[in-house]
Formats: C-alpha cells, sequence, structure tokens
C-alpha cells in the first residue's frame, strides 16, 4: 500500500545537483570557476559586472568589520567569500583566474627577486633594510619590466 507514493515521495528527496559532479580535488581556483559556471547555467547568476564587482565590494566590508569584531573563524569565512567572488568576477571577464595568479606569482617572484639582487649588491639582506628601501627597489623593478 502506497508503495507508488513513497517512491515518488523517495525521488524528490534525493535531488541531484549541477554541482555534483564537480570534483573536490581541483585546485580551488579551478573549482570556484566550475561551481560558478555551472550555477549560473541553471540562472543563478549576476546579470552583469556590475553585480560582481558589489558583491566584492559587500565582501571586502564584511571582511573588515570581521577582522574588527569576528573570530578568526569568521575572518577566514569572510576572505573565502572575497576569494569566490573574485573568481567569479574572473569568470565574467573571460579570464582564467588559476592561470592569471600564476602570472602574478611569477610577477612577484621576478620582482622580489630583483630586490634580493640588489639589497645583495649593497650587501644587505632583505631583514636588514627598511620597507622604504624594499618598496624603492620593488618600484624600479616594475619599471625596469614596463619601461
Amino acid at each position: 500500500m502506497g508503495g507508488a507514493q513513497e517512491e515518488g515521495a523517495a525521488s524528490r528527496n534525493d535531488v541531484v545537483s549541477v554541482l555534483d559532479d564537480v570534483p573536490i580535488g581541483l585546485p580551488a581556483l579551478t573549482r570556484a570557476t566550475k561551481l560558478g559556471k555551472r550555477a549560473a547555467g541553471v540562472g543563478f547568476d549576476w546579470p552583469n559586472i556590475d553585480g560582481v564587482l558589489e558583491k566584492i565590494e559587500e565582501e571586502i566590508s564584511e571582511l573588515r568589520l570581521a577582522r574588527k569584531e569576528g573570530t578568526q573563524s569568521e575572518v577566514k569565512a569572510e576572505l573565502g567569500d572575497l576569494l569566490f567572488s573574485l573568481v567569479n568576477l574572473g569568470r565574467h571577464l573571460r579570464i582564467d583566474t588559476e592561470t592569471a595568479l600564476r602570472a602574478t606569482n611569477a610577477k612577484f617572484e621576478r620582482r622580489f627577486r630583483h630586490v634580493e639582487t640588489q639589497l645583495r649588491e649593497q650587501g644587505k639582506t632583505p631583514e636588514q633594510a627598511s620597507m622604504e628601501e624594499m618598496d624603492g627597489l620593488w618600484e624600479e623593478a616594475k619599471s625596469l619590466e614596463t619601461g
């Protein structure tokens, strides 16, 4: 009795998500991009980039508030929300955030190595230099790259 009704109820409760087959082992930026694309594919998305930028501003405000009044766990959660929103901005701009971050990592490394090299030539280590000195050398590295 009621077997068909019970089967129907069970199938309604076993909803399959469009997110289910996004592998959990992917790099976090790649997985966030895929999750955002999947959700967007069913209409859960901002209509334009302005909406994403507003969300990023909201997340920055929430991060500031968590730093001021929250726990480390809340700060961590807000930073994660901000990163996720930034990944969605990349998706809207059609920029792969994993590739963009790798390029920025390489740029940072080149510039920081310049700072270290210049300090070494002055007989200093970064620990012995002031932030102002290192920032000046950083700006020098920047101008050499863009020069």
